[in-house]
């Protein structure tokens, strides 16, 4: 018989405490068809009283019901550090060459909670900055930049898992096609991160979208009865509070129907590094540096000023009458005094 190493006695922990650490130890009393030992009894006090009868149907001898359970734990927990993935302290973005091969002279670094803004004409090159930071470009891709994290090159293993992806893509048109609630969404994606609270986090992101969409929706709504805003203001607060991705990149949210300042600072609170493709003068602001596209290469790095910050307010001020108006001729408003 293989034995398991348990170097931490999940089978000596009370049930109470092991199932506030580890809620998901529930799951290998359910695929037994096995009632939840007491809180204060520990597993294998529970084990040990179960009676013969019960060990027979369940076909399995009470020694090896220690082991499978101690293996059991060790995976998962296993796992979910896994989930969690490196930390991720900063990534540096080297310049490479545009359309024509000239050279880019720069060199970027960007720390969880910081936002750059990504401007520029349409076709000037600003997706596939985006492209090239989602591939961990490594001198691969037509533009030749190179990606690092924590200022080394990425992890092959890391750079093309699917599964611990370390970037996060939002972008303009953003549809589900499965047969899912919104609740039943967001459980199904809690419980492959194997959170310890997952109605709570459920709730908490449900509310979080409702703060950014312009039309609220409830948990029981179908995701594909979700309109486009309320499909992206749902990914931002999932990808804020659930995804491990630590780098996210928005491609010009301000056509996604969602308060978009809110969206922001909802991902900056998550402590994630935030790059956007913008048009939206407030959102370019809003970044704490923002590079200046032209001819598919970065032609400038522009520090954004406390005297543009200030200016912002007269920006939002125009912003919100325009909101008003367009909200106006939606509910079928004359628009006369505005």
């Amino acid at each position: 018989m293989t034995t398991c190493h348990d170097p931490v006695p999940y089978s000596a922990m009370p049930v109470a405490e092991l199932l506030r650490e580890h809620p998901f130890a529930e799951d290998f009393f359910t695929s037994l068809g096995l009632a939840l030992p007491p809180a204060g009894e520990s597993v294998g006090a529970y084990f040990g009283r179960l009676t013969p009868q019960v060990l027979e149907d369940l076909g399995i001898e009470r020694g090896d019901l220690v082991e499978r359970f101690s293996a059991f734990m060790a995976l998962l927990v296993s796992l979910r550090g896994k989930r969690t993935g490196p930390v991720i302290d900063s990534i540096t973005i080297q310049g490479g060459v545009d359309k024509n091969g000239a050279a880019e002279e720069f060199v970027l670094t960007v720390a969880p909670g910081e936002v750059v803004s990504i401007v520029g004409p349409t076709g000037s090159g600003k997706s596939r900055f985006l492209a090239d930071i989602e591939w961990m470009a490594q001198g691969d891709t037509p533009t030749r930049r190179r990606v690092l994290i924590n200022g080394s090159v990425p992890d092959p293993a890391r750079r093309f898992s699917l599964e611990h992806k370390l970037v996060a893509q939002l972008s303009q048109n953003m549809n589900f096609v499965m047969d899912l609630s919104v609740e039943e969404f967001i459980v199904m994606h809690a419980e492959s991160r194997m959170v310890s609270d997952v109605a709570g986090i459920t709730r908490t992101i449900v509310e979080k979208a409702n703060e950014l969409a312009g039309e609220g929706f409830s948990p029981h709504t179908p995701v594909t009865a979700l309109s486009g805003g309320q499909s992206r203001a749902l990914m931002i607060a999932d990808t804020s509070c659930l995804s491990t991705s630590p780098i996210v990149l928005i491609d010009e949210i301000e056509n996604a129907g969602i308060d978009r300042k809110k969206a922001v600072r909802t991902l900056v609170d998550g402590r994630k590094i935030v790059l956007m493709a913008t048009h939206d003068p407030i959102l370019a602001l809003m970044g704490d540096r923002r590079l200046v596209f032209g001819n598919g290469g970065v032609r400038a790095i522009v520090a954004t000023t406390p005297a543009e910050r200030a200016s912002m307010a007269a920006f939002e001020e125009m912003d919100a009458r325009l909101t008003a108006v367009r909200n106006a001729l939606r509910n079928g408003e004359r628009i006369d005094n505005f």
